[in-house]
């Protein structure tokens, strides 16, 4: 099922970019579950374009509308239903590349796979698919949030070759949310703002890293070989249009250390297991262990920028492309 994800909680995202709505059906629910609907157009909030210059100029007012599976202000544990309307779709502006391949988009493979696909906009391979996520993740943040406590950051870790120091014990969702790149360190993130300007002035494009912190995570997430919880993780984070990479906690950087430095030695404080570190970023066997689980994720600079790029229409004559938008 290429349009779905998960197994207890199952979300399958629908909806192309500039078609007429974007969604997602989550499955698996439990019932009688408290769902606060400002808490979900919070986080679209947050997602939606044309927030500040440093995002896509497309506006869009991202509304979420719930069609079922949600009575009197809790949840049925029948299927969710979310619809967002897209107001800003302009698939004229896609014209001129109807017939053309723009390079590192989804065109080429998009269509020797079906044999069509649609040429407005990113179609479905379009970021805009995101919403279904965002909306889903809202009503699992709630739903760990009332029975464990449990609470999910992610920030801008780094941006071309900008790095940010954060601790991800301490940072909180004010510290990210001060931030118009949503970097919670005062002294890079305004030099990755700068920096994004002037990719923008020379028509060109970025990329960067996610890093994401989740604590009060209970001990016994996850199955044991194919569908541990960093697999889960990974695949879910992979996923995502434009990623590149993913590690969990120590990741790459653990093949400098070795196994005494890396190992994450366990003590007993007031009666609960710990760890003194996390290397393993709260994971061990693919099962989570208590600590918070850490994870970065790497995204490519963005596909479409305005610099003149070679590239061939879908009859292989080499032609020159420059996309405005």
């Amino acid at each position: 099922m290429m349009n779905t994800f998960g197994h207890l909680f199952r979300i399958t995202t629908w909806g192309e970019s500039h078609g007429g709505a974007v969604g997602v059906v989550v499955d698996g629910c439990p019932p009688q579950i408290d769902i606060d609907i400002s808490a979900i157009q919070y986080e679209l909030n947050r997602r939606r374009p044309g927030q500040s210059h440093l995002t896509t100029p497309r506006q869009e007012e991202d509304a979420v509308e719930i069609l079922s599976g949600v009575f009197e202000g809790k949840t049925l544990g029948t299927p969710i239903s979310m619809l967002v309307w897209n107001k800003d779709a302009r698939p004229d502006a896609y014209n001129h590349l109807k017939d053309l391949y723009r390079p590192s988009h989804a065109d080429y493979t998009y269509q020797q796979k079906y044999g069509i696909r649609n040429w407005q906009g990113g179609g479905r391979a379009s970021a805009r698919e995101t919403i279904g996520r965002v909306a889903a993740g809202a009503i699992a943040k709630q739903i760990l949030r009332e029975r464990c406590e449990t609470e999910t950051l992610a920030f801008v870790k780094q941006i071309h070759t900008l790095e940010a120091t954060v601790n991800t014990d301490t940072v909180t969702h004010d510290d990210i949310e001060a931030s118009p790149v949503r970097c919670p360190d005062p002294i890079v993130s305004p030099k990755m703002a700068e920096r994004i300007d002037q990719a923008r002035r020379d028509r060109d494009s970025l990329g960067g890293i996610i890093e994401s912190v989740t604590r009060n995570v209970p001990v016994g997430l996850g199955e044991p070989v194919f569908d541990k919880l960093k697999a889960d993780l990974a695949k879910a984070m992979m996923s995502l249009p434009a990623t590149m990479g993913f590690q969990i906690g120590s990741g790459f950087d653990g093949i400098t250390m070795t196994g005494s430095e890396h190992n994450d030695a366990f003590y007993n404080e007031a009666g609960q297991i710990r760890t003194r570190t996390n290397n393993s970023g709260g994971t061990q066997g693919g099962i989570s262990n208590g600590e918070n689980i850490i994870f970065k994720v790497a995204f490519k600079p963005t596909a479409t920028i305005g610099k003149p790029q070679q590239t061939v229409d879908m009859d292989a004559n080499e032609v020159t492309l420059e996309a405005s938008g």
